[in-house]
């Protein structure tokens, strides 16, 4: 049985903050890690997503925080700008009762003059992407020299990602007395090196998968070369009726093939891919993560650090590569005790790849024949939310609290009405339920946000 929070040596306000976020038991990552990160030894963790292992290491972080210190705390390294703005934005979430607790984020995206200026005021803790964060240090406008708490997260996909070296040369900048955290979803060879390298005399921790296994219902369908995936695709699609799902492809024209095919059966799909500049991303991965899309089609390297809650399905139009990476992908799914669903298309030359995760699950795949798959009804799951854009962000110094405070006093929204909210630099998205849309669009430009008027449309 999990254990709750309260058994640990937490401070109060960290514990009122959890138990404001409905944060009742830890889960087997956090209950496995925390106890060592808060005694302050180092540790690798093997954990996938979905596991919480953010809040184990933001935890430890947050409740050896020092706030009368002007000095960095902690540095969390994260794959993707996409990653790194989750886990600042959850550790806010955790620090939300701590008095002036300031986690700032530092990727690229955004001019790096911008984030030196913030680096002047004090900041606790940064969480960036490590090619930002090398040249940040390099210039010596971050300064670690007292740090605390190292942390990397997902550290097999930023190796991946042939982050190696900087990761290696950031570690240059870390004190010698900093306390150090390596998670990883995998634990292949260069983990292993990299760990020997960083930590000192780890604490090993790997949480079973078989729990998360159990809730994931997973099918896989055998095709011919010459079979059209995408029809089986849709097949699926229609006889399962998830309301989101995740597809994986292996390029980034496969990407935009099977986008177009959902699309043009009126789908709500979106394209995920390297061709995207970073604000297209932001919009793609905001429009699914708060409800106004309901298809992701995206290639693992675009898809890596993405964390969507509560997502139904996911789909794999090709196989990945290892059965580490296969658990990698379906463990998106079927989180916070749901049931989740995956799919996966593979030949008759990757049946091996099937053995490999036999014997890292321990139990047999299912096998289903795509020719059994039955066609009775269309897919027809149209999203509950749109998402709006409005013309300033975080350098207008807005907050989500002023575009709630707009919608309900300019729109007349109810606060149920309005979902998920992402301040950018220049620019914000807010979802709104489908029905309140056009009234939310007049409301908020005929009316003013925090004293002052900013365009608003669909985004």
């Amino acid at each position: 049985m999990n254990e709750t929070f309260n058994t640990l040596n937490l401070n109060p306000q960290i514990l009122k903050a959890l138990d404001v976020l409905s944060y009742k038991t830890m889960t087997p990552i956090q209950q496995s890690s925390l106890p060592h990160i808060l005694s302050g030894s180092d540790i690798i963790a093997q954990a996938k997503t979905g596991s919480g292992k953010t809040a184990a290491f933001a935890l430890g972080l947050l409740n050896s925080l020092d706030l009368n210190k002007e000095a960095i705390h902690g540095l969390i390294l994260c794959p993707t700008r996409e990653l790194a703005e989750q886990v600042a934005s959850e550790t806010r979430k955790l620090a939300s009762f701590l008095p002036n607790a300031k986690i700032l984020t530092l990727c690229g995206g955004v001019h790096e003059s911008i984030q030196e200026k913030s680096l002047q005021s004090h900041t606790h803790i940064a969480v960036g992407t490590p090619g930002r964060i090398l040249r940040l240090l390099e210039k010596g406008a971050l300064d670690i020299s007292d740090l605390n708490v190292f942390t990397l997260d997902e550290a097999d996909r930023m190796l991946d990602m042939g982050f190696t070296d900087e990761i290696n040369e950031i570690f240059n900048f870390v004190p010698k007395k900093a306390q150090s955290l390596l998670f990883s979803a995998t634990y292949p060879d260069n983990i292993k090196t990299l760990g020997q390298h960083i930590l000192k005399k780890p604490k090993e921790i790997k949480v079973d998968t078989q729990d998360i296994d159990n809730k994931i219902i997973d099918v896989f369908y055998k095709v011919r070369k010459t079979q059209d995936k995408n029809n089986l695709l849709y097949k699926i699609l229609s006889e399962y009726q998830p309301k989101n799902a995740i597809i994986f492809c292996r390029t980034k024209k496969e990407t935009a093939d099977v986008t177009d095919f959902l699309t043009g059966r009126n789908i709500f799909a979106g394209c995920l891919n390297g061709d995207l500049e970073q604000d297209e991303r932001t919009e793609i991965l905001t429009k699914f993560s708060n409800g106004s899309l309901s298809i992701l089609v995206a290639t693992d390297v675009a898809a890596r650090g993405l964390d969507i809650a509560n997502l139904e399905a996911v789909i794999n139009h090709n196989m990945p590569s290892g059965a580490d990476n296969y658990l990698h992908r379906i463990g998106r799914t079927g989180r916070a005790g749901k049931t989740g669903l995956a799919f996966s298309f593979y030949n008759q030359e990757e049946d091996f790849r099937l053995e490999e995760i036999e014997g890292l699950r321990g139990k047999e795949c299912v096998i289903k024949n795509s020719d059994d798959l039955p066609y009775t009804k269309k897919y027809k799951k149209i999203p509950p939310m749109v998402t709006l854009y409005i013309s300033g962000g975080k350098k207008n110094k807005l907050r989500p609290g002023d575009i709630v405070g707009a919608l309900i006093g300019e729109a007349n929204l109810k606060p149920e009405d309005i979902g998920d909210i992402n301040i950018q630099p220049v620019f914000s998205f807010v979802a709104v339920k489908k029905a309140h849309a056009n009234r939310a669009i007049k409301g908020l430009s005929a009316g003013r946000i925090k004293k002052k008027k900013y365009k608003v449309g669909l985004a």
